[in-house]
């Protein structure tokens, strides 16, 4: 059933991504969404805005101008000396961008004057401009013959707005189809480079010249080609300006226009053609002379926009739609909401930078349509499956007798979802209150039990389980191997592990297994194996035997005692005794009481033993602070009868001035009286037993080495065991039953330290007691 979801849900999302991706790409061709992607792309025409190129330069027919010589327009007279002035500054060119499309019949003169400044400048461009509009108008208003004769270059001053009204391109070759004319900054630049670059078929008349016949043009249909978008470099007022006025009463710098592309346009209210930019702020219009400031500007700075090729346009919409719907189907729905959101901001993003870095216009909006409309669609759908896989569930509860819990109650919501959603809720809370009581249940159990899938994860332990392995009560294993957590678990003889991945996966795991574990503990594994119809797998449960497994050998230990090495000397006793009786005379009464005593000596020491061993492994120690250092010298007083003796000497090479330490003293004592016994029995005579006490980074070392006959490394194993003598054969005449060793191993280990041995045959041997400092002794001897 999960697999039919699945599939179904990887279909849906496939009809989607296809009626979205479709939906994205016509509208990547289309001119539906023009209004959406001027905005993104004003945006980006504003952000890339650059400084006005320094060789610009405005001359402004501005209100002061107007304020100052009289309401336009102005005799040509004054255009006449506007011209001469700014010429005799030697500039690149001067685009006079003011039509003189008719003959001054009130002062004819004065034409005469601005065509003999035109003449001798030999610089200027004028405009040409389309008369009427439609697509029938195809007639041109040429400057009047004896301008046009006298002018460097004529060029058309026409802008291409889009629907909304904004001058964002143009087209800079506009005209008759039999010689169209190049924009007016393109004829300023030819006239500027003097020949140096083409300037197209357009008639661009030279001085004294003239132009084709305006007749013959007017009969020829009006074509535009080449549209370019302008590369703004900033808003209205970028460029350097001076005022009419200032130029002819020669208020400006004497260098301002030299070497400059100088440009004479209207630019007071109500006078010149003002148009809607991209980059206008708060309204703001811009004078046509500015746009064709604008449009020299993106030439001269090598600057130029264009439109993406459809293609390319279509790939760059349709990749962020792509990734959000991919985002959709595998990831969860808030960072899926995230990745659209930024994939979003990075196509508007990209699509601003890519203006300024490649020169390239993309129209993101379709874009943005297929990101918006992504999530909301696949949502509903989602939202569509979650309501059928509710009410099959609905369903399936029913089936299972939990129909009363599922009848709809007085305070639900008339929304279906909703009604839905509380049903499976309470349903829900039914069941977790039943695994709630079931998982309690067994987590009082007293024994660690672990419930794991046929591969070995844990699926559900008790606290007990989770202090067995070493964690914390409160930490979950939940997902962790039960092989790997019981890898140290191994069985008793073969060292194999008890739990294996192949043991669980096949079912051949035995009822009942007893092993030990990293920690010496006896463990009895019972397993049982649990089907239903959700999943398999076992039930572990762990019981301790360790207590009982200890009992056992202490009892075998005992009636081995008893029955061997206890009873070996009191039949001796015995034996003597009725020899006595049947040959009176053979053994003199002193020797036989002196047999019987030592039999009697030796079995009573050996019961001694015993029982203190026993009392060292089950008591509970009196703990108290204590000096090693005293405690090591009281116990070489106390061997020092048995040292003069075997006339060994015992000497105390190192100690600190103390040693202090916790833990039950009359027990170490014992435990070093017996490490100090045994290096005196077994060492020569006039040989030396060396002690010392020295300190090991948190613990105390209490050393004890002899010159005996030393242990082979193979035997040292045992020296611990009970009932243990390594030196029977060796050295016969030294009395024990090998339980010395054990007490002493007991007593430290449940002080909570260690014991080791350094020896090897022929060269002694060395005891070490490692015992842990006091925490507040360890603090003073650290600082």
């Amino acid at each position: 059933m999960a697999r039919t979801r699945g599939q179904r849900r990887r279909l849906e999302w496939s009809l989607l991504a296809i009626a979205l991706l479709g939906l994205v790409a016509w509208l990547s061709v289309s001119t539906s969404l023009s209004g959406a992607n001027h905005l993104v792309q004003d945006v980006g025409l504003r952000l890339v805005a650059r400084p006005a190129h320094p060789d610009i330069v405005i001359v402004a027919i501005d209100d002061r101008s107007i304020a100052a010589i009289g309401r336009w327009p102005w005799r040509r007279a004054l255009h006449a000396e506007l011209i001469n002035r700014i010429s005799a500054q030697s500039p690149r060119v001067i685009g006079m961008d003011v039509l003189f499309n008719e003959e001054d019949l009130d002062y004819p003169a004065d034409d005469l004057l601005l065509a003999g400044a035109l003449t001798r400048s030999g610089r200027v461009v004028l405009p040409v401009l389309r008369r009427g509009h439609g697509p029938t108008a195809n007639a041109a208003d040429l400057p009047w013959p004896a301008f046009t004769a006298a002018a460097a270059g004529l060029g058309h001053v026409h802008v291409a707005p889009d629907d909304d009204g904004v001058v964002r391109g143009l087209y800079l070759q506009e005209g008759p189809t039999t010689a169209p004319w190049p924009h007016f900054s393109t004829a300023m630049q030819c006239v500027a480079d003097a020949g140096k670059r083409p300037c197209g078929a357009a008639p661009t008349a030279t001085p004294g010249s003239q132009t084709a016949d305006p007749a013959q043009a007017e009969g020829s249909p009006w074509q535009r080609s080449e549209p370019a978008l302008i590369a703004y470099a900033g808003g209205p007022a970028h460029f350097t300006t001076y005022s009419y006025i200032d130029v002819l009463r020669g208020q400006v710098p004497g260098d301002a226009f030299k070497g400059k592309y100088v440009l004479v346009g209207a630019a007071a209210s109500g006078l010149g053609d003002m148009f809607a930019t991209p980059v206008s702020q708060q309204s703001r219009l811009m004078p046509g002379v500015e746009v064709v400031s604008h449009v020299l500007d993106g030439s001269l700075s090598g600057v130029q926009i264009r439109p993406a090729a459809p293609v390319r346009n279509l790939v760059f919409n349709l990749l962020p739609v792509a990734g959000a719907l991919v985002a959709l189907l595998l990831l969860g729905p808030f960072v899926a909401l995230l990745t659209s959101a930024a994939l979003a901001a990075t196509t508007v993003l990209l699509s601003v930078a890519l203006t300024g870095w490649v020169g390239l216009q993309f129209a993101p909006a379709a874009a943005l349509v297929g990101l918006v409309l992504a999530y909301p669609l696949w949502s509903w759908r989602r939202l569509s499956a979650a309501a059928h896989f509710l009410r099959l569930e609905m369903e399936r509860l029913q089936k299972d007798g939990l129909s009363m819990r599922l009848r709809e109650r007085p305070g639900d919501t008339s929304d279906f979802l909703e009604r839905r959603i509380n049903a499976v809720e309470r349903a829900s809370r039914q069941l977790r209150d039943l695994h709630h009581f079931v998982s309690e249940s067994l987590q009082q159990l007293p024994s660690p039990t672990l419930v794991c899938d046929p591969q070995g994860r844990i699926l559900l332990t008790n606290v007990a389980a989770r202090l067995h392995v070493g964690g914390d009560a409160d930490v979950s294993l939940q997902g962790l191997s039960a092989v790997e957590l019981l890898r140290d678990l191994v069985q008793t003889g073969t060292n194999l592990p008890l739990i294996t991945q192949d043991k669980l996966r096949s079912g051949c795991m035995p009822e009942q297994a007893e092993g030990r574990d990293a920690k010496d503990r006896s463990m009895l594994v019972q397993c049982k194996p649990f089907t239903d119809l959700a999943q398999a797998g076992w039930l572990l449960t762990l019981v301790d035997i360790t207590d009982m497994r200890r009992a056992l050998q202490q009892r075998d230990q005992a009636m081995n005692f008893i029955s061997h090495d206890i009873r070996a000397p009191n039949a001796s006793i015995l034996t003597l005794l009725e020899m006595q009786r049947a040959y009176p005379d053979r053994m003199p009464h002193e020797e036989l009481m002196q047999r019987i005593e030592r039999y009697a000596q030796n079995s009573l020491g050996m019961a001694e033993n015993f029982v203190k061993l026993a009392s060292a492994q089950t008591q509970e120690y009196r703990m108290a602070p204590l000096d090693l250092v005293a405690v090591l010298a009281e116990t070489v007083d106390d061997v020092w009868a048995l040292a003069r003796e075997g006339e060994v000497e015992v000497t105390i090479s190192t100690t600190p001035d103390t040693a202090p330490a916790l833990g039950d003293r009359s027990l170490l004592c014992r435990a070093l009286a017996n490490v100090l016994n045994n290096a005196v029995k077994f060492s020569p005579t006039g040989s030396a037993v060396v002690c010392a006490i020295t300190q090991r980074d948190r613990h105390w070392v209490v050393s004890v080495r002899d010159q005996g006959p030393g242990i082979a490394p193979e035997l040292q194993g045992q020296l611990f065991a009970p009932f243990q003598r390594l030196h029977d054969r060796s050295h016969p005449a030294i009395s024990g039953v090998g339980l010395g060793l054990a007490l002493v191993h007991t007593v430290v280990q449940r002080h909570g330290g260690t014991l080791e041995v350094d020896s090897d045959v022929g060269r002694g041997a060395e005891f070490r007691l490692v015992l842990p400092l006091r925490v507040a002794a360890l603090n003073a001897v650290e600082a």
